[in-house]
């Protein structure tokens, strides 16, 4: 089913998984509006978009302000004469352990994702709905969102907070037809560049080899290609009735996250107070209690990054 005739925005696009997001809306027929704060980078995403036949334009500026998410919508009405399509991709890093974050390394990551997504969802679908269109946000979670990660309290935050706006909108936008669904990507970027858990298969793909099965497969650790699909169709009239999800992608994996559920419910007449917890919280729920942060399988020696590192290139 083409996008054949739609307009996109996908914010932070000028390089890594947002340009694969709007390279890939384009492949689809859709007209996209890139979006990065380096006029030089944004430029060559047009031009990258156009070589392959496809229609883009830029608009250099940072998610956040409420000016920059009017500036995309205008640019894609005035540009395309229409508006169909969000994608809310854009971010920044700033990576501290809680004692040494400060106030700012929070702000402003808080400032982009989070804020950013919103004030961008919030002009798209005023649009979509002064429009009558059926229009489609999509919003770049991550599973550091969904499980947490040591040192990312602010990205943490920002990526959990996404999949509840998600969620909130897919109710108050649902009467207007429009669509609000969370995508969870698992693939290299510059961040898991520096993990050293990955090197193996960002080095591979680097070279332009196929990653190692393990990585695709196992992990459901791909390329930005991956996860450019599901945009796709997630902008389609085809995933019409899919909202409100938090869908997982990366390698040969495709995931749907569950929304949080009760792991355990007892109850007790008079209710819980301290002593009864004391005796009884335990026996009743120590062993359910929950994990966090994402636990990896054991990498196989041969992609050990001592044993990468070694290989002849």
């Amino acid at each position: 089913m083409s996008l054949s005739g739609k307009v996109a925005i996908v914010t932070g696009s000028g390089r890594g998984l947002g340009l694969a997001y709007a390279r890939e809306l384009a492949r689809q027929g859709a007209a996209v509006v890139i979006n990065d704060v380096d006029a030089e980078v944004a430029g060559e995403a047009v031009r990258t978009i156009e070589a392959d036949g496809g229609r883009a334009v830029a608009v250099v500026a940072p998610v956040g302000s409420t000016q920059a998410a009017k500036q995309l919508v205008e640019a894609a009405v005035t540009e395309f004469g229409r508006l169909d399509i969000l994608v809310t991709n854009a971010g920044i890093l700033r990576d501290k352990s809680l004692l040494k974050m400060t106030d700012e390394d929070f702000d402003l990551v808080i400032n982009v994702h989070l804020r950013g997504t919103f004030t961008c969802a919030r002009e798209a679908f005023a649009y979509f709905k002064e429009n009558g269109i059926a229009g489609r946000i999509i919003a770049i979670g991550s599973p550091t969102g969904q499980r947490g990660n040591f040192g990312q309290s602010n990205y943490a935050a920002a990526k959990a907070g996404i999949v509840g706006m998600v969620r909130t909108w897919a109710l108050e936008m649902k009467k207007a037809g429009v669509t609000a669904n969370a995508v969870i990507p698992v693939a290299a970027t510059a961040m898991t560049k520096t993990v050293p858990y990955f090197r193996a298969a960002v080095e591979a793909d680097e070279r332009g080899e196929a990653m190692p099965h393990f990585f695709r497969h196992e992990l459901g650790f791909g390329t930005a290609d991956d996860v450019a699909g599901l945009i796709a169709f997630l902008a389609s009239d085809a995933a019409a009735g899919i909202t409100g999800q938090a869908i997982g992608a990366g390698g040969d994996r495709l995931q749907l996250w569950t929304h949080p559920e009760a792991a355990a419910t007892e109850y007790r007449e008079g209710g819980w107070g301290y002593q009864d917890l004391l005796e009884n919280f335990g026996p009743l729920f120590g062993d359910k209690l929950q994990s966090v942060g994402e636990e990896f399988l054991p990498l196989p020696e041969e992609l050990q990054p001592e044993a990468a590192a070694g290989q002849v290139r």
